[in-house]
């Protein structure tokens, strides 16, 4: 419907202004002419002659329509989202803030206008700040349009500013490790060192105050294939912190750092010692435990390895009556990263029970403060006699030195007679071991 209003309106324009008075100009001059009209009708159909007269025409109906035109054409209006605010100002001296980062801009005119002002959109919106003390300013934003046959509106138009002085200071420079649970777990970052200690921060005074702390962010995971080694990350960001965590928006110089990150491989190899738990069947014993691994190799902090001289794997053997295969899924002990071995195939083998006694073992005070010195109150209480339970194959190859009988003086820090709890101890755990006697005296003393 709009294009067919806008066709007839042309129409009937170029009917009343422009054939109808050059078709009476014509009678007219004919008229006047009489009897030259036939020569002036040569003149006229000469082609030279029409021509001209078309080109005149044409250039008539140009002029007319583009003066017109917005009679006949609609304006319209685009958004411009977005748009970048430059500041211009002694970046080195000062800092502003209120400034919004970008605008909306509104343009409106012609379609054909808008359309290139969208191919071809204006440098930016700018503020000239020069000049301007510190403190606070409202700012009038400008857009440099380059069709001046568009009208343009700046959302927002103006800003509410604060010029602060800029100061600098020194900060002493931290890091934080990112993504480091993703590295193998056989793996620990030994070192992480950077190319510089401290860093210069530039900003308002109050916020250089704020301030607790500046770090490079070390991703772990920009590492390609990690491995023991050291490896260079290059241009690492730097970012500031107040002491809640928040981050400061202050300038950093410099604004990147290269870091040089040690991955090692901390391991141990321990034997494997499974110790069982619980009752057997009455009348059972152990006569051999046997597994697919004697060793396995543990992960961690070389703090943590030095600790570890075995591997205990405790292996329920309640109410066990005749032999049985387990499979047993090792657990890392605390501090332990990794495993190279996470399950065991245990064997156990039983016998009938029989029992030995063992006379003659000496008592073993343990755990009295060093300041004391222990004694037995009696011949009777320096040695004891201990029952061994178990396989005969194992009970006559088990090496007496390692039978002991021991009473625990933790909690005693006077002198004078106590009564302890014997307790007997042995080298093999295929074998149960018992005192004969359960309490003997013990006489304590001020060391010398």
């Amino acid at each position: 419907m709009k294009i067919s209003k806008i066709l007839r309106k042309f129409l009937s324009f170029f009917d009343k202004c422009l054939i109808t008075p050059i078709t009476k100009l014509i009678l007219f001059v004919t008229d006047r002419v009489g009897e030259n009209s036939k020569s002036l009708e040569k003149f006229i159909n000469r082609k030279q002659t029409l021509i001209v007269i078309s080109l005149i025409c044409a250039f008539t109906i140009f002029l007319v329509v583009d003066k017109n035109s917005d009679s006949l054409v609609n304006k319209s209006a685009e958004i411009l989202y977005g748009r970048p605010v430059t500041a211009i100002y002694n970046e080195e001296a000062y800092v502003v803030e209120g400034l919004p980062s970008t605008v909306d801009i509104t343009l409106i005119g012609r379609k054909w206008n808008l359309y290139l002002a969208k191919q071809y959109p204006s440098s930016s919106v700018s503020v000239d700040l020069r000049g301007l003390k510190p403190g606070s300013h409202t700012v009038k934003l400008k857009y440099s349009q380059d069709l001046a046959s568009l009208d343009y509106k700046i959302d927002p138009s103006n800003a509410s500013i604060v010029i602060y002085e800029k100061v600098s200071a020194t900060r002493e420079l931290d890091y934080d490790l990112l993504h480091k649970d993703n590295l193998d777990s056989k793996f620990v970052i030994n070192n992480v060192e950077l190319n510089r200690n401290d860093v210069i921060i530039k900003g308002p005074e109050y916020k250089l105050k704020q301030v607790a702390t500046v770090k490079a962010l070390v991703d772990i995971d920009s590492i390609n294939k990690p491995a023991a080694g050291k490896f260079t990350l290059k241009d690492i960001p730097l970012i500031a912190y107040d002491a809640k965590g928040q981050i400061i928006d202050v300038e950093i110089v410099p604004e990147t750092v290269d870091v040089q990150v040690e991955i090692a491989s901390p391991s141990k190899e321990v034997p494997i010692k499974v110790v069982p738990t619980g009752e057997l069947a009455f009348g059972k014993s152990i006569s051999n435990i046997t597994v697919n691994h004697s060793t396995v190799i543990v992960y961690g902090n070389q703090s943590v390895l030095d600790k570890i001289e075995a591997l205990e794997v405790k292996l329920d053997v309640s109410g066990l009556d005749k032999d049985k295969e387990f499979n047993k899924n090792l657990t890392k002990p605390s501090g332990v990263r990794d495993l190279s071995v996470k399950t065991l195939n245990i064997s156990v083998t039983l016998d009938d029970v029989v029992t030995k006694e063992i006379s003659g073992v000496k008592i073993y005070p343990i755990n009295l403060d060093p300041k004391f010195s222990p004694q037995a109150s009696s011949a009777a209480d320096s040695e004891v006699t201990i029952i061994v339970k178990g396989s005969k194959s194992v009970i006559d190859s088990l090496d007496l030195t390692t039978l002991r009988a021991e009473v625990d003086l933790s909690g005693y820090n006077t002198e004078g007679e106590v009564e302890a709890e014997v307790i007997a101890v042995g080298g093999d755990i295929r074998l149960t071991y018992e005192s004969k006697t359960k309490k003997v005296r013990i006489k304590i003393t001020k060391s010398n």
